[in-house]
């Protein structure tokens, strides 16, 4: 049995019109030959073909098809084989329609994607050109000092006129934009990131916009997946501008289950989790929550924050998501 990561959300930016390539009946028709997917969502990757009705007076039937992006001493590597997408990857057929499915999209995944189909008579094979290029990005803030602007930048064509969401210091900022820049007077303090609207699961990293040592929380991973009866960690790298007087892990899905719903609650104090929580600091500004015994209940999204006399990091960035199978 492989683990699968939790799939959160699919996005597809499709940014041209189809294109067909065959001769004499084959062909394949890609839906999109380029497109841009954020790292951590889905991408679905649709085509359809065509064959002779038949070949050499006999009726031919398709006997094998895959999707590859490479070939290796002459031979077309099934993308079913390669373990860089073990548990990431699924292949969807109806009639003459193919989709390659692809989840937790890493950057190492951007390349060209071809579909191939095989039938059961002589020469009876083809391959769609061009294929379907990915290109995975990040989102990131950049920083205009000079004009006090940050631009959510990224490194493929996203839709036209993207929507955006703006967060200050983990809490989405009231009076945000939707535009792709944010105006404001930033401070040594702050951190900021952005996300499309819609797609906020797949925010940019919060950035320090004036200084190194600004308040912000970044997560080792968006999204885990673990067996029941196992264990399993947690992580995320934390900065903090000044003195911390509280830190702790916390699941805002939990929130009904406390007397105060409206207030993050330590997760060492929830009975739920009493002998199987522990947090680990072996290194200055790593926090890592461990959980043990983990039961299908713990399935949920886990959180960090700190506090400072003065200061809380926010809830509206999305921390962890556990997924017990």
């Amino acid at each position: 049995m492989s683990l699968t990561t939790s799939v959160i959300g699919v996005i597809v930016f499709l940014l041209s019109t189809p294109v067909v390539q065959g001769q004499n009946d084959w062909g394949v028709t890609y839906t999109s030959t380029k497109i841009c997917g954020i790292k951590g969502s889905t991408v679905d990757i649709h085509c359809s073909y065509t064959y002779p009705s038949r070949i050499s007076g006999t009726v031919p039937t398709v006997i094998e098809t895959l999707w590859f992006t490479r070939v290796s001493y002459y031979q077309y590597v099934d993308l079913r084989t390669a373990s860089v997408f073990a548990g990431r990857l699924q292949y969807f057929y109806n009639k003459n329609s193919c989709t390659l499915r692809i989840t937790d999209l890493r950057q190492s995944d951007s390349g060209v994607y071809y579909f191939r189909f095989i039938t059961n008579q002589p020469g009876g094979r083809y391959t769609g050109e061009p294929g379907v290029t990915l290109t995975v990005t990040v989102l990131q803030v950049y920083d205009y000092r000079s004009r006090s602007e940050l631009q959510c930048y990224s490194s493929c064509r996203l839709p036209d006129h993207p929507s955006y969401i703006w967060y200050k210091n983990g809490e989405k900022i009231s009076d945000s934009q939707e535009e792709i820049s944010y105006h404001s007077r930033h401070y040594v303090t702050d951190s900021y990131s952005c996300a499309l609207r819609g797609h906020e699961d797949f925010p940019s990293p919060s950035v320090c916009v004036n200084d190194q040592t600004c308040n912000r929380v970044i997560y080792t991973d968006r999204s885990i997946c673990a067996f029941k009866g196992s264990s399993v960690d947690i992580s995320c790298t934390y900065n903090n501008y000044r003195f911390i007087t509280s830190k702790f892990w916390f699941s805002s899905e939990r929130g009904p289950q406390w007397k105060n719903p409206s207030q993050s609650e330590d997760l060492l104090t929830d009975s739920q989790y009493t002998g199987r929580v522990q947090v680990l600091e072996t290194e200055r500004g790593r926090s890592t929550l461990r959980i043990t015994d983990l039961r299908e209940t713990d399935s949920a999204q886990y959180q960090f924050t700190f506090r400072t006399w003065s200061f809380e990091w926010g809830s509206s960035l999305p921390g962890t998501t556990l997924t017990v199978t």
